[in-house]
């Protein structure tokens, strides 16, 4: 077998995953973007264990621990995206960023030290 065939499918496979990583923005989407580069990973394991014939077949193994992982994250993420957009209505990348519930206090504005005392004082 050539090594060259499963290698540059790989190497098509992941460029495909990393472009849906970076351009997509939909979470789902990033997922399934992931689980294809981890695929190109495993297709690698696989062509490099047939083709230096390894007795031990150790990419074959690390290619089901892979699995493993994969299928674990998978999971998690999917179960973290269905929490988020049952909580904000969409699944966004770009909206998702502020995970603060409220507007939170201006980064540019500087904090006086004296203000608590001062509120305290106006409550009383």
């Amino acid at each position: 077998m050539h090594l060259a065939y499963p290698a540059v499918l790989a190497v098509l496979l992941f460029c495909t995953g990393l472009y849906g990583v970076l351009a997509r923005r939909n979470a789902i989407l990033v997922l399934m973007s992931v689980e294809l580069m981890l695929n190109a990973v495993n297709l690698n394991l696989v062509a490099f264990d047939v083709w230096l014939r390894d007795t031990l077949h150790g990419g074959q193994a690390l290619t089901l621990f892979t699995i493993a992982i994969a299928a674990a994250e998978i999971g998690i993420g999917l179960a973290i995206v269905l929490a988020v957009y049952r909580n904000r209505g969409t699944s966004d990348i770009d909206r998702l960023r502020d995970t603060a519930e409220g507007p939170g206090p201006d980064p540019a504005e500087p904090e006086d030290p004296a203000a608590p005392a001062q509120k305290a004082e106006a409550a009383a």
